[in-house]
């Protein structure tokens, strides 16, 4: 989660040891690109989105031809991709063209905050084009940033998150993942990602489903309770409460095993469900090694993932202490 830039202040590219989160992000979004109206809703009720743009600036000692250091004013167009992020939390229609050192189609800029504290721009504040080529085509908004106590424990296997897609060629597919409870606990909220617009989704809590060769066999799911149900209209990552009738349903015992099932349809998809693995990339290292995965394409016959695909699903559990 995010920590205060006080505790790690920008610069030197080294984190502090011992740093800890003072929010959890529970709920992100992805804008289409170069969706100007949403992205201006999004600011007004979020307060701001991170969007990218192509700059060969570093720092704010740095210049470049695109940036108009008078006017505070950016822009760039031509086709290199995306290699800084910052965040917009207004606009100006109005911006006036001739502020740019590139020639453009007509006014308006995104105002924007940058990360390079308040030496650079208008106290790090600075205006990019509607017509840059970037800016506002891979967007995110936090919709959904909570304190860190809110839940007590955090069951989940996909520590880089979401790389890959994994399905049966079709819209629809069915996964879940398996964990073991450390104590006395009540299961609150599932999190996982959409990896388009317009998806629905169905979320089902099974306790107690036995070992792999009963899921696999198809007896150790039949006991799923539906615990969630609903749409979502974009693309990002959502954290779904849960309920259920009795409430004990969702009380779990230590040392117990339980799985929580997505059964996700997102159109005009083959590869709904969001996975992690290794994309030989040399980022990040994966390990599959902890998780209990398991797909679907009808929610009967299932597939362990780390198995046969090398993954861990992006499906996590949430679960609070029972005091």
């Amino acid at each position: 989660g995010p920590v205060l830039e006080a505790d790690d202040p920008y610069g030197d590219g080294v984190p502090p040891d011992g740093l800890k989160a003072v929010k959890h992000v529970q709920g992100v979004e992805l804008v289409p690109g170069k969706d100007y109206e949403k992205i201006k809703r999004a600011v007004l009720q979020y307060g701001g989105v991170q969007s990218s743009l192509y700059t060969s600036m570093t720092n704010e000692e740095s210049r470049s031809a695109h940036y108009n250091e008078d006017q505070y004013a950016y822009c760039y167009i031509g086709s290199e991709p995306p290699n800084h992020d910052s965040v917009i939390i207004g606009w100006d229609d109005g911006y006036p063209r001739e502020n740019f050192n590139t020639e453009v189609n007509g006014d308006g800029a995104f105002i924007c905050m940058n990360s390079w504290g308040d030496d650079f721009g208008d106290d790090g504040y600075f205006y990019v084009s509607y017509y840059d080529s970037n800016i506002g085509l891979n967007n995110i908004i936090y919709t959904d940033v909570e304190d860190p106590d809110h839940y007590d424990h955090n069951y989940q296997t996909d520590l880089r998150g979401w790389v890959g897609q994994l399905g049966y060629g079709s819209d629809t597919v069915w996964f879940s993942n398996v964990y073991e409870a450390q104590g006395k606990e009540t299961l609150k909220a599932v999190g996982f990602y959409s990896t388009d617009r317009h998806s629905s989704y169905e979320v089902y809590v099974v306790r107690q489903p036995g070992d792999e060769e009963a899921i696999k066999s198809g007896d150790g799911f039949r006991n799923r309770r539906l615990a969630a149900s609903g749409n979502l209209d974009y693309a990002g990552f959502y954290t779904i409460p849960l309920e259920a009738e009795p409430e004990e349903g969702l009380e779990l015992e230590p040392g117990e095993r339980f799985a929580v099932m997505v059964k996700l349809t997102t159109p005009d998809s083959v590869h709904p469900a969001a996975i992690e693995y290794d994309a030989g990339d040399g980022k990040t290292i994966v390990d599959i090694s902890d998780g209990e995965g398991y797909i679907s394409p009808d929610g009967v016959n299932f597939t362990r993932v780390e198995e046969k695909q090398k993954c861990n699903l992006c499906l996590k559990a949430y679960t609070t202490d029972r005091r």
